[in-house]
Parts: structure tokens; C-alpha cells; sequence
């Protein structure tokens, strides 16, 4: 069998390097060359070659410059820290409840992870329905059963949007983390545990001093994804909100800078994505270089 695989590796992998050239590095490439011209779509403004239309790094800086691309930057951070902390918190502690369960825990973990296959516009959209007649009509609006005003009109103002963002993520994705960590927990050899009730430890201590760094793997691979996932939330923010009230997150400028300018200016917006994406990469390797000291060996 390992012969098999070393003479037909190449030829194997073969269709997948092709599509990745194709329709991810040669874009890729692309793009980065077009963020430094007068791109605008159809056309190069000031020549008939991307080369005669060549700004420089004049629409990078007017992305700095840009009113809406900081506040999307600023409001993409904000919501990140929170999602980030509130899914990975929620994930765990359905994993620790379902991990406790002895009878029908397959069950379980199968109702936690059914958000997670909800597409993102059609979650908006439910969701939406969810915050303006259920949160706002019928439970804490000013004629709920129970009036709060904070968890009232969520979606009319934009740090409420915000947390209404965190929540409808928290439902669909927490479940996927549950899975991950699950696995890192079944994966804790018992021995520890059993020497740490001898030493006579309390639950907190056994998840603080023995949990914690063993689930570390576990840490790394969902901090990673919902750090990455926030940043590039794009389809939940378009259907919840719209962007509307100051809620347009980083993936959905770009999106919407064509249609801000006119004519469309094709190259501000990829100066912009070409941000996002280094802007990604090192919060995302920096994220995971940290974890990684973190981790526990056997």
C-alpha cells in the first residue's frame, strides 16, 4: 500500500494543485498587483494596461483615509474579542456537560452541531425574525412580558447589533467547537485525574491545573477557527443588519466600496481585502504561536 501511494501521489494530488493555482493563487497574485493601480473593473483609469494605471500605494492610504473601511475595521475587532471569548466558552461547557453524560450523548452532541449546518444567509434571516418579533415584540420590548431594554431593538443600534451578532454566532458555531473539545477531553488519560483527587484537588483545581493544560490542542485548533471565522463573517452580517446603523463588519466593506464609488473603484477595495488578509495572517500565526507554548506532552 505505501507502495501504491508513493508512485501515484503526484498524479493523485495532481487536479487539486491545478485548482488551486487557478482559482486561488493566480487570483491571489492578481489582485495584490491590481491594489497598487486605477482598477476599476472593466477598465484601468489612466492607461490601457494595469502597468499605465500604476498609484502606487495611493489606494492604501486612502484606505486608511476612509471614514467607513476604520469604523468597519474597529466594529470587526470588537465583535471578534467578544465572539471569540463567548464561542469557545459556550463550546467547552457543552463539551464538559455532554462529556459528563453517560446515556444518549451521541444524541446530544448531534442537537449541539445542527446550527453549524444552517447556511449563513438563511441564519440572518431567521434570526432577524427571532430579534424583532420574539426578543423585541413579545419578550423584553417596552410591552414584553419581561422589558429590557438592552435585549430590545437589537438590531436598531449598533452595539446591540454587535452582541445580537455574538449571539446567533454563539448558537450556530458553538456546537462545532463542542466536537473539538470533546475530543481533546476523551483524550486526557484518567491517571491524572485519579492522582489529582489523591492530592486532594477540588473540581476546580482539577480542571484549572490539569483540564486546561491538557485540553491546549483543543484551545489552539477553536481559538484559531473562531478568530479566523470572525473576521471574514460576511452573510450573517448582510442578512441581520444590512450593515445599517454602523454595523458593517470588514468583509462587507469591501463588498460594498464598489458601490460607494463612483465610478466603482475596483482598486481601493482590493487595497482593502489585501489588508484584511495580512491583517489575518498575523493576528491568526500570532494566535497559534502563542497556544502552541502553551501545550502540555506526555
Amino acid at each position: 500500500m505505501e507502495g501504491y501511494y508513493k508512485k501515484w501521489f503526484f498524479p493523485l494530488v495532481l487536479p487539486a494543485i491545478i485548482l488551486f493555482v487557478l482559482v486561488i493563487l493566480i487570483p491571489f497574485i492578481l489582485g495584490v498587483i491590481y491594489s497598487f493601480t486605477g482598477w476599476r473593473g472593466t477598465y484601468f483609469s489612466g492607461g490601457g494596461a494595469w502597468y499605465e494605471s500604476f498609484v502606487g500605494i495611493k489606494n492604501y492610504l486612502r484606505a486608511f483615509q476612509n471614514e467607513r473601511f476604520m469604523q468597519s475595521l474597529w466594529y470587526t475587532f470588537r465583535y471578534t474579542v467578544v465572539a471569540v471569548v463567548a464561542i469557545n466558552l459556550t463550546g467547552l461547557v457543552f463539551a464538559l456537560l455532554v462529556n459528563g453524560v453517560r446515556r444518549g450523548a451521541g444524541a446530544y452532541r448531534t442537537v449541539f452541531f445542527l446550527p453549524n449546518l444552517l447556511g449563513g444567509l438563511a441564519l440572518g434571516y431567521i434570526w432577524q425574525i427571532i430579534f424583532n418579533t420574539i426578543y423585541t415584540d413579545l419578550l423584553f420590548g417596552p410591552n414584553g412580558i419581561i422589558p429590557v431594554d438592552f435585549l430590545a431593538y437589537m438590531l436598531q443600534d449598533q452595539t446591540k447589533a454587535l452582541f445580537a451578532l455574538a449571539i446567533m454566532m454563539v448558537w450556530q458555531t458553538a456546537g462545532y467547537m463542542m466536537i473539538i473539545y470533546v475530543t481533546g477531553l476523551n483524550n486526557i488519560p484518567g491517571d491524572l485525574y485519579e492522582a489529582a483527587e489523591i492530592d486532594g484537588t477540588t473540581w476546580w483545581q482539577q480542571f484549572w491545573h490539569v483540564t486546561v493544560p491538557m485540553l491546549m490542542p483543543s484551545i489552539t485548533i477553536c481559538v484559531f477557527l473562531t478568530l479566523a471565522n470572525s473576521f471574514k463573517l460576511l452573510d450573517q452580517n448582510i442578512a441581520l443588519t444590512d450593515g445599517n446603523f454602523g454595523t458593517r463588519m470588514l468583509a462587507m466593506q469591501i463588498l460594498r466600496t464598489t458601490k460607494d464609488t463612483t465610478p466603482p473603484d475596483y482598486g481601493l477595495a482590493q487595497a482593502q481585502a489585501v489588508i484584511f488578509f495580512v491583517m489575518i495572517a498575523v493576528i491568526t500565526l500570532a494566535q497559534v504561536s502563542l497556544t502552541k507554548k502553551q501545550e502540555v506532552e506526555l
